[in-house]
């Protein structure tokens, strides 16, 4: 039976897809600026708007958002303007946010069931209007994400550099920062607050197993984030898994098997290279005729 002929499955095949596009194109620029982990900090921020959202009887995506936002906005300030360190700005978030998410869904008349949806995703249940609102948001951080990629570039390499350049450096921080709460909320539906750091990093981190340049990395991250996507829906569809848990492990498969390929490329190059230095020079031309 094709599991596709049903509309919520194209939904979440949809859905996946544009989170696996999006996700990798903004990831690109945490990786650049080594902080990999945000992802999961803004998702447990998330996960406190989420709660929040039940607990008030509101849109739980939208207060996800706004809460996302907000976390994103403070711990990019920390992190310029504060004196505690980014790593423990990201803890402080992280331990934080789904305390605080726990214990507003715990209040709320929501079932556990509704925790794990947000927690590890729940793709086959996306709306119509939830497809609307990952679309729209995506193809704008996309878009922004491309568009802009000469100075996120700049920023996220050299901020010194970027500020002597005339680059508003603090504005394009709030705007990366932002973008991921964007990216965070998204993907929620995709993979869970749990796992959404990983739908961002690594395809980036494969990407860049056979990659030099920061475009083609971009690129390449993002047609592997495609193929991790739609990979991860057809396996949970045909092996009735979860889509998000699913969607993970065919990005790590990836990187598994492409960083052992570079590996085994890199060993073969380094042996030709020493076989070639080790074998006995060819004798000069005058050498062959004295014989």
């Amino acid at each position: 039976m094709d599991l596709f002929q049903y509309d919520f499955m194209l939904r979440a095949l949809v859905g996946a897809l544009i989170i696996g596009l999006a996700a990798p194109a903004l990831g690109i620029y945490l990786v650049q600026r080594r902080l990999a982990l945000i992802g999961d900090g803004l998702g447990h921020v998330a996960l406190t708007g989420v709660g929040a959202g039940l607990l008030l009887n509101h849109s739980p995506v939208l207060v996800a958002v706004i809460a996302a936002t907000l976390g994103a906005v403070l711990i990019e300030l920390v992190r310029a303007y504060g004196r505690t360190s980014g790593d423990l700005a990201l803890a402080l978030l992280f331990y934080g946010g789904i305390a605080g998410g726990v214990t507003l869904v715990g209040l709320s008349d929501a079932s556990t069931g509704s925790l794990n949806a947000y927690l590890f995703g729940s793709l086959t249940t996306t709306s119509r209007t939830d497809l609307i609102t990952i679309g729209v948001l995506g193809v704008v951080l996309l878009v922004t994400m491309l568009v802009l990629r000469p100075a996120l570039f700049a920023v996220c390499h050299d901020e010194e550099y970027a500020r002597v350049s005339g680059l508003p450096v603090r504005a394009l921080n709030l705007l990366i920062a932002v973008g991921t709460a964007v990216t965070v909320t998204i993907a929620m539906r995709a993979v869970g607050v749990l796992l959404i750091s990983a739908l961002m990093v690594v395809p980036v981190a494969t990407a860049q197993q056979v990659t030099r340049g920061f475009r083609s990395t971009m690129t390449a991250a993002m047609a592997l984030g495609l193929f991790a996507a739609g990979t991860g829906v057809w396996v949970a569809a045909t092996a009735d898994t979860a889509p998000g848990a699913s969607v993970v492990l065919v990005a790590i498969g990836s990187f598994l098997l492409v960083a052992l390929a570079a590996a085994g490329l890199r060993a073969l190059r380094r042996r030709t290279r020493t076989d070639r230095a080790t074998s006995p020079a060819e004798p000069a031309e005058h050498e062959v005729l004295l014989r």
